[in-house]
């Protein structure tokens, strides 16, 4: 798939403004707080439903605004699509798939797929584990409506276990009923955890060539799931209940839920070494890079459509032979890329020069 087009009114710091892209490589350029992000994050809220700061919709209006609109043109293999997103100061968003309303965020995933990946996405390998849940959670709702909805349903019967077991003064009535949110809690976890590992089964071996091919063959990439486990839903189910029914004691002590699929985590490591403790800020860098481009691969045999590829200034990141296998490997998808400045004399690209939430001038380079 590809984006045709890009409308912007009054978002983030654009009040008006339109882009065209190329199927290649499009290059958006300027100096910092100019807007180049701003595009991209209103791209990526077409596939996640939301911001990828996690802030509140009403946030990314145009300051002083009362609604926003964003609205992006899709070429498919064998269809097109235009989705349409209003944002308000005092109401709820409203989101149109070719001008039919859609009632459920869940209904946006799987219409639009990109990854995206900054500077910051360094927190997947060096930070908490919440961060790589989100990684997770992420990129297979983008393929999976399912896995988006278990997500909910888990995140509210865990709510009301916990509440349980802060609330409840008395033990003994609490052990009675209980087992009722243990079986509920097991049963919606069991899915999430048999889809992640499914995930992190297909995401390795691909992980693992774009690392070498990133590292000139001097590292290798493992990746393994932490947290309960099993060969089967049924497997997860029931080794998940044991470890509910033998935590309660110290579940009740603490007030909360110490084990499920909210703790777990994906251990990284490369050269058998963990990489968060062992690796230098290069080899992570490299590592959660390698990551996210295994995503491309992923999604891109879960749909049968190449997704878009979102790159927010990585190129200072990275050394000029790891920028040219990135770039390599970045012909392979339509990509939108930002920076403030590097030489594209040698590559085909459209470029968008930005200046204060517009397009100042548009250049083709053939």
């Amino acid at each position: 798939m590809e984006i045709t087009k890009l409308q912007l009114f009054n978002f983030r710091n654009y009040q008006e403004e339109s882009f065209e892209f190329s199927n290649g490589l499009n290059v958006l350029i300027g100096k910092n707080a100019q807007g180049k992000t701003n595009a991209l994050e209103a791209v990526l809220y077409f596939a996640i439903g939301k911001s990828f700061k996690n802030i509140k919709d009403k946030e990314l209006i145009y300051f002083g605004k009362e609604n926003g609109n964003i609205k992006i043109e899709i070429k498919k293999k064998y269809s097109k699509l235009k989705i349409d997103s209003y944002l308000f100061q005092k109401e709820k968003k409203s989101i149109k798939i070719n001008s039919i309303p859609i009632k459920r965020i869940g209904e946006l995933f799987t219409q639009f797929n990109a990854v995206y990946f900054a500077p910051d996405e360094l927190r997947l390998v060096k930070e908490t584990p919440q961060d790589r849940r989100r990684f997770m959670d992420i990129d297979i709702s983008q393929t999976s409506k399912v896995y988006f909805y278990n997500l909910g349903q888990y995140e509210k019967v865990l709510a009301n276990r916990n509440k349980l077991l802060k609330d409840c003064k008395n033990k003994q009535e609490l052990e009675a009923t209980i087992d009722i949110w243990n079986r509920q809690l097991a049963l919606i976890a069991s899915n999430i955890i048999l889809y992640r590992l499914r995930f992190l089964k297909a995401l390795s071996p691909i992980a693992q060539k774009i690392h070498s091919y990133l590292t000139d063959n001097q590292e290798i990439l493992s990746l393994s799931y932490t947290g309960e486990t099993g060969e089967s839903k049924e497997d997860i189910y029931n080794n998940l209940l044991k470890k509910l029914e033998e935590n309660f004691e110290k579940d009740y002590a603490l007030g909360y839920t110490g084990i499920g699929p909210h703790r777990d985590d994906i251990k990284i490591k490369i050269n058998d070494k963990d990489v968060k403790l062992f690796a230098s800020q290069g080899q992570q860098r490299t590592c959660a890079l390698s990551l996210k481009l295994s995503e491309l691969e992923i999604m891109e045999n879960a749909s049968g459509e190449k997704p878009v590829l979102l790159l927010d200034d990585v190129l200072s990141e990275l050394d000029e032979t790891r920028k040219l296998k990135l770039l390599k490997l970045a012909k392979n998808y339509q990509t939108i890329l930002t920076t403030n400045e590097f030489n594209f004399d040698n590559l085909e690209c459209t470029i968008f020069v930005i200046e204060n939430g517009k397009i100042a001038q548009k250049i083709q380079k053939k």
